[in-house]
């Protein structure tokens, strides 16, 4: 279902709590708000659809993953960004990292462990800093 993206920065600011099995539907709402606002956005955490729950979809190229519980385990590279955002207005500068190593467990419920790099770490990251209740 197509959820309103959520505006509320004291809502935005709230750490997010662990996802479980019952979130599943998380994801799916995730996917479909994130197609329909596809030209003007390649990422989403559940907190922008207003649900305070560790999940974040992420347009990689023609497909997009869902992550619950992402977790980064190794960055390097580090550089400046500039970024926007669908709940925020204008960009802000923030510190990135070209290469992440992140684990998740996808749809299915089951654990992955992936490198990313250059913009899909960015994205991920972005999101997760979402999760944490950061604002950038």
């Amino acid at each position: 279902m197509i959820k309103p993206i959520v505006r509320d920065i004291l809502f935005l600011r709230q750490k997010s709590e662990p996802a479980t099995r019952e979130d599943l539907p998380v994801g799916r709402d995730l996917s479909d708000t994130l197609l329909a606002n596809r030209e003007r956005c390649v990422g989403m955490a559940a907190n922008m659809i207003g649900v305070k729950k560790r999940v974040i979809i992420v347009n990689i190229g023609m497909v997009n993953i869902v992550m619950y519980n992402p977790v980064i385990t190794r960055k390097a590279g580090p550089f400046e960004a500039e970024e926007g955002c669908l709940s925020l207005d204008g960009t802000r500068k923030t510190t990135r990292y070209r290469t992440i190593d992140v684990e998740y467990t996808d749809t299915l419920w089951k654990k992955h462990r992936q490198t990313y790099t250059g913009w899909t770490a960015q994205i991920i990251q972005h999101e997760m800093d979402h999760l944490e209740g950061i604002i950038i």
